[in-house]
């Protein structure tokens, strides 16, 4: 008989560190200055989780994109 191995998971899955959500759940409640963000702010950018917008002041800041949200929902977070 055949062994045939199976992978079901989705190719391009994307875990984020406990780190990471943490900066999630503070960048719901309050976008951070471009200036401060951390290296865990910078890698939710890469994934999509976050994103730069203009604050009106001249300034830019990191918030949550929609799939940031959705993470945060299915977390039970958002």
């Amino acid at each position: 008989m055949k062994i045939i191995e199976r992978n079901d998971a989705p190719e391009a899955v994307q875990c984020l560190s406990a780190h990471e959500l943490a900066t999630l759940l503070v960048l719901l409640q309050a976008p951070c200055d471009a200036m401060a963000a951390t290296p865990d702010v910078m890698a939710l950018r890469d994934a999509g989780f976050a994103k730069l917008v203009d604050s009106g002041q001249g300034t830019a800041r990191f918030a949550i994109t929609n799939e940031g949200n959705a993470v945060l929902r299915v977390l039970g977070a958002g």
